[in-house]
């Protein structure tokens, strides 16, 4: 069965107290086929060439965040790992393009914590890559090679957040009022998604109300060209199963056929 291609606004380790976003994520992975596997690009791992992450599980996870409460330093997620799927990513990559291994890095907060949500028994095997750039047409290209895992029971999924502008949040509390510039971006992005305009997406920077200040740095935006490439017709409209505000940023999140 061939899988969607998923853009997740994954938050930071205590979105997961967060009853709506747990209930709408689960909802989601219930609506899905199951997975056979899972490849997921997060905004928290940028290496370059493309760099394909531990394959044993392990490894631990990579808690690179800073000023938690103990408790978000104690998850854990002992999914299996996927060095077939790890061999199969570095066989569609260009000849001649050089991929790296790290053995030591396994999933950052922005892959396990969707995931710890979606897949709670941990039982699909998971692996992650880095983002090798933050070129919005780079990473389109990278998701296109990536497609046909889809057609072998692969969920690829891209985990960034729909704006990001930390610095600019007077309020940074869970329910704050989102700022305009978080608001505005977040519109014109369900407005971009709703007429399939990936020329627009990729051209977010120049184009898209609330820059700078929604994406100061670009990172966590990123990964939706992964996906978007991934996805079967580049400008297929896809369906947007999460949206709202938390902390003042847009988690609208979206599922391409």
């Amino acid at each position: 069965m061939t899988m969607p291609a998923l853009f997740l606004s994954h938050g930071a380790p205590p979105l997961v107290d967060d009853e709506r976003w747990v209930a709408e994520l689960e909802r989601l992975a219930g609506e899905l086929p199951r997975p056979k596997q899972i490849l997921i690009v997060s905004a928290h791992w940028e290496a370059a060439p493309l760099t394909i992450g531990a394959t044993d599980s392990r490894v631990p996870l990579t808690y690179d965040f800073w000023g938690f409460p103990d408790r978000f330093y104690e998850t854990t997620y002992d999914s299996p790992g996927a060095p077939d799927l790890a061999d199969r990513i570095a066989r569609l990559m260009p000849v001649g393009e050089e991929v790296h291994h790290d053995a030591e890095r396994r999933l950052d907060h922005g892959a396990y914590v969707p995931l710890t949500v979606m897949y709670p028994d941990a039982d699909v095997p998971v692996l992650q890559v880095s983002m090798p750039t933050l070129d919005p047409q780079r990473l389109l290209k990278l998701g296109q090679r990536l497609t046909e895992l889809r057609d072998e029971g692969v969920l690829i999924i891209g985990s960034g957040f729909t704006t990001h502008g930390l610095p600019y949040l007077d309020d940074p509390s869970p329910t704050a009022t989102p700022p305009s510039w978080s608001v505005d971006f977040d519109q014109w992005a369900h407005e971009r998604f709703a007429a399939g305009d990936v020329d627009g997406l990729l051209d977010f920077a120049h184009r898209a109300p609330g820059m700078p200040y929604a994406h100061p740095r670009t990172e966590h935006f990123a990964p939706l060209f992964v996906t978007l490439g991934a996805s079967t017709t580049i400008d297929a409209v896809p369906d947007e199963p999460i949206d709202g505000f938390w902390m003042g940023l847009a988690k609208r999140s979206i599922v391409v056929s």
